[in-house]
């Protein structure tokens, strides 16, 4: 029997750590990595991830980023 699961994952990570995770895929979003983390850790058949808040771009965290300075 399939068994859906919903939940919500709130995280910090530094924003170094962020830019290293976004820059060693090309062109990948914190939505799409955190869908192949547990593609990769769990083998799911059906993975939907959706960003509700923070950057989920390399080009959106710059631009938070300038806008803190």
């Amino acid at each position: 029997m399939d068994v859906r699961i919903k939940t919500v994952v709130e995280f910090t990570i530094s924003g170094s750590s962020l830019e290293d995770a976004l820059a060693e895929y090309d062109e990948i979003t914190v939505s799409g990595l955190l869908r192949e983390i547990l593609d990769k850790a769990i083998a799911c058949d059906d993975i939907r991830v959706e960003l509700v808040d923070g950057p989920n771009t390399l080009e959106e965290y710059d631009a938070k980023q300038q806008q803190a300075s």
